[in-house]
């Protein structure tokens, strides 16, 4: 179940919302554990175990940590045992096929594929519930020993099957007391609108002009401005859809009290790749900088092992996206982007003028959403290769995508930047008032018409 479906929008949410506001204060948390365990198993209910196995493991040595605190190697190695259990969840279930067909290409090695099925969400609550032990243990955040609530924190479903990737700390005072008011609830939904909006309006909209692109290169038919014109409609979809949903998930954490962190800051904005990456899927980033980059030892150490930690993210970075090796080449692409501007770039781009810089900044991110998209190494060579002059200039089927698209375009251009909320900032309070609730019942009505009418409902990062 998707939140831009019509079972969430008019089953699923109106009758979670009745049950859990309709429940005493004490109860919520175990209504917000059953209804969120109902929305994962919606599609595939063996995977609950999975669930329930994952929040047991990692509450237990929660409790464990605290209990042997001041025995410093038995507390570390309960917080070691956890990280095993959660990677290797992740890894059997993500990458053993992945693993075995490329170790079985070694002479004398033959590892069977299993063709399971991955658990919708799991890269995201495996490095949740992973990230709790390492902080009960850092005393960023206390142990949480009311396991309903433990479970509820795992399995909320806003955010339970693609984030943002919610750390423990950031909610535990609200997991133990939060408000619920009417002011959160107005906010919250306003959040979640915006979200759909961005999802069905933009995100879809765009989606077959990617696909049409693909298609040309596969007919031998693609152009240099086909093929932009296709990285460009990847780009946008990939950032409204992802964008969209972190909105709807925000937003849905706020009418239920809770408060999550920002996943997204403009950033087709950015005027540097490090900045694109500050800005991009940032609860992700934060993950990686806290738990991997500075353990690592960061920054400190000299330049030979900061490159070698940034190698390690960024290909961690690629590979939790997907088992295949066009994610791990995006990885370690951008890795090799961030030490040129880190160490040779830096002077260079301090000189640019501003339009260049975030001209260069667009290519870099808009190339790599080409190695992003495309699993067959062979087919994404091709294609970028005639985005760089290896194929005619363009065509009459260009141009008319070019007519068809142009004004999504336009809107998908300004929509990514901070305009709409400057300009909805500087309305007086009263206006705002009386266009927020139009708005949002218009918006509803037309995502609705769109969802009823069409069938062209993806939601890309499902697969992650």
């Amino acid at each position: 179940m998707v939140f831009s479906s019509l079972t969430f929008l008019f089953l699923y949410l109106p009758l979670t919302l009745l049950v859990y506001f309709l429940s005493p204060l004490r109860w919520r948390n175990f209504v917000l554990l059953v209804v969120s365990l109902l929305f994962y198993g919606w599609g595939e209910p063996v995977y609950i175990v999975i669930m329930f196995l994952s929040i047991i493991i990692d509450y237990t040595h929660g409790l464990l940590v605290e209990k042997f605190r001041s025995d410093d190697k038995k507390a570390r190695w309960f917080v070691a045992q956890s990280v095993i259990f959660n990677l290797a969840l992740l890894g059997f279930f993500k990458y053993w096929d992945f693993i075995a067909a490329n170790l079985s290409l070694i002479p004398g090695i033959d590892l069977p594929q299993l063709g399971i099925p991955l658990p919708i969400g799991i890269s995201f609550y495996t490095f949740q519930t992973m990230s709790y032990t390492i902080d009960v243990y850092r005393k960023d955040a206390p142990v949480q020993r009311n396991m309903v609530d433990f479970g509820a924190f795992v399995t909320m479903f806003p955010q339970l099957i693609a984030g943002p990737i919610v750390q423990y700390k950031t909610v535990a005072a609200d997991l133990r007391h939060r408000l619920h008011t009417s002011e959160n609830f107005a906010l919250g939904a306003r959040r979640f609108c915006v979200g759909l909006a961005k999802k069905v309006l933009l995100a879809n909209s765009i989606g077959a002009l990617w696909e049409d692109c693909l298609a040309a290169q596969g007919a031998g038919t693609l152009t240099v401005l086909g093929g932009w014109l296709g990285l460009a409609a990847y780009g946008f979809q990939i950032y409204f859809d992802f964008s969209g949903y972190s909105d709807m998930a925000i937003g849905l954490g706020r009418i239920f009290g809770f408060r999550f962190n920002e996943n997204f800051d403009h950033p087709y904005c950015a005027d540097s790749v490090g900045t694109f990456w500050r800005r991009w899927h940032m609860s992700l980033t934060s993950w990686f900088r806290d738990y991997l980059y500075i353990p690592l030892g960061g920054n400190r150490g000299g330049t030979a092992r900061t490159i070698r930690n940034l190698l390690i993210v960024w290909f961690c970075t690629g590979f939790w996206h997907g088992a295949s090796w066009n994610f791990i080449l995006w990885g370690l692409y951008f890795a090799a982007w961030l030490i040129l501007e880190r160490y040779v770039l830096r002077g260079v781009l301090e000189k640019t003028p501003a339009i260049l810089k975030h001209l260069y900044t667009l290519i870099v991110v808009f190339v790599g959403w080409g190695l992003f998209a495309m699993v067959d190494l062979g087919v994404c060579g091709d294609y970028l290769a005639a985005c760089f002059g290896g194929a005619p200039l363009w065509s009459g089927a260009d141009l008319f995508r070019l007519r068809s698209y142009a004004v999504t375009l336009a809107v998908l251009v300004l929509a990514s930047t901070a305009l709409g909320q400057r300009l909805w900032a500087k309305l007086p309070r009263q206006a705002e008032q009386l266009a927020t609730p139009v708005l949002m019942g218009l918006s509803l009505v037309v995502c609705t018409a769109y969802l009823v009418d069409g069938s062209y409902n993806p939601f890309l990062y499902f697969r992650f």
